[in-house]
């Protein structure tokens, strides 16, 4: 494919590409610069920080996308909105998001390049989805994955921000062990390996692991539980199970970071215990994603209730408690 552009303001070429080039992100187009794929004026120039004058004439010969080294499989996907650009999920617990050590198929990734097709336009000039952000294998909810090289830059440069300055929000529903101080909160505390434990995170000092911020707020006091809601100001591995953890309030279900709590869990009722055993992982859900799309700009929010293992725990606490008599 060949594009040819007429540089109407002069610059450094990386930047006056990325204002010419849409459907492309600056990481693809630096590649392709470097590689010796745009010319100016019939010349190869391969420096991105070559200055350009107005009126100069840019080509840019994309090589056709390669396909995805990663098979096609036919999973069954909860697909809450998609278009050209994006594509947001309801991610069932169990399903890993991408391919790694120990999990070479049967991902969300494998999905999305069986379903998507040839509408995957390329990220970084391969036909896959560009995970921007990632849900541990046992927590369901809300995930947006980018189909353009567009969509990506946009999606990753939000995530990255966290919501601070753009429209980012994320919300998670979790059950987690009560007695929390108050009705809501802030918790801080860097998120770096444990230094036994090295396959867990852990709260550590500043020098040695990556700031992290979680807020919670209790939306339903359950006795020994309490349903409750938390936003992340950043987004580092396990956060919310590990800052939970770290203020003495694991999430139900969490065997790496709440083993501790199996006494507690011992006083709950039949029927709760009975909830907690079947749902089998970390009472932890993505309830809510929004963000302006980053391409048409058009303000995206959707919200989705947590799946039926989460809910039946949480009907059997809200009943233990209705029983217990507390107000």
């Amino acid at each position: 494919m060949s594009l040819t552009y007429e540089v109407v303001d002069g610059g450094r070429l990386d930047r006056v590409l990325a204002n010419l080039a849409e459907g492309f992100s600056r990481t693809r187009l630096k590649t392709l610069i470097e590689g010796g794929y745009v010319r100016v004026d019939d010349a190869v120039i391969s420096d991105p920080a070559r200055k350009l004058v107005a009126g100069a004439r840019l080509t840019l010969d994309a090589p056709p996308l390669e396909d995805s080294s990663i098979d096609g499989q036919d999973i069954p996907l909860d697909i809450v909105f998609e278009d050209a650009h994006l594509l947001i999920v309801n991610k069932p617990p169990g399903l890993v998001t991408h391919p790694a050590p120990g999990h070479h198929d049967g991902t969300l990734v494998n999905a999305l390049i069986r379903h998507c097709g040839d509408s995957l336009s390329g990220i970084g000039g391969v036909r896959r989805p560009g995970i921007v952000h990632r849900l541990d294998k046992d927590t369901s909810g809300l995930l947006v994955v980018a189909k353009s090289d567009a969509a990506h830059q946009g999606l990753a440069d939000a995530f990255a921000d966290h919501g601070r300055t753009g429209s980012l929000v994320r919300e998670y529903l979790a059950l987690a062990w009560n007695d929390f101080p108050g009705r809501a909160g802030r918790i801080e505390g860097a998120i770096g390996r444990h230094r036994i434990h090295r396959e867990r995170m852990a709260v550590v000092k500043e020098e040695h692991g990556r700031h992290a911020v979680t807020h919670w707020r209790i939306e339903t006091p359950l006795g020994l539980a309490a349903l409750v809601r938390l936003t992340l100001e950043t987004g580092r591995t396990h956060q919310i199970r590990v800052h939970l953890a770290h203020i003495g309030h694991p999430l139900l279900g969490d065997a790496a970071y709440g083993g501790g709590f199996k006494t507690k869990a011992n006083r709950l009722n039949e029927a709760a215990k009975d909830a907690l055993v079947a749902l089998n992982r970390q009472a932890l859900h993505a309830a809510r994603l929004g963000f302006d799309h980053p391409v048409t700009g058009e303000p995206l929010d959707f919200e989705r209730p947590p799946p039926k293992d989460f809910m039946r725990l949480l009907s059997a606490l809200q009943e233990e408690r209705t029983e217990s008599g507390l107000p």
